[in-house]
């Protein structure tokens, strides 16, 4: 003979599952904040080092121009980084796991965003 239903059963696990997914959504936050600080590092690493390449083969306007969409690239990914965690959907109910607080995301993004400014003065001015 098959165990009988409980109401009560049901509905606990559907709020455990909805609160888990909940917790996923902020995880996979995460995961793109990530993915984007990543690629803003990469991209300024590339700047720098493309103006560095290219001052010695090409012309110095040419080194210097692709360093700075490069690097330009980079500012813009750090701040799509913290626009993406501060606004990446509403969960349907509260999460057991805490997301990055607001002020380090902004302070620490802010940094790498004066970071790309000081690179981009950098490569116009410093001669190589």
């Amino acid at each position: 003979m098959p165990a009988p239903i409980d109401p009560d059963a049901s509905d606990d696990d559907a709020a455990r599952r909805t609160r888990l997914a909940a917790d996923r959504t902020v995880l996979a936050a995460e995961r793109t904040y990530a993915a984007w600080v990543r690629t803003g590092l990469a991209a300024l690493a590339s700047g720098v080092g493309a103006r560095a390449l290219f001052s010695h083969r090409l012309p110095d306007w040419f080194g210097g121009l692709t360093g700075s969409v490069l690097i330009l690239f980079s500012a813009f990914c750090f701040c799509a980084a913290v626009w993406r965690e501060l606004s990446p959907g509403a969960p349907t109910a509260r999460a057991d796991t805490r997301s990055l607080p607001e002020p380090l995301l902004l302070g620490l993004n802010g940094f790498l965003v004066f970071v790309s400014a000081a690179a981009l003065v950098g490569i116009w001015v410093a001669r190589v």
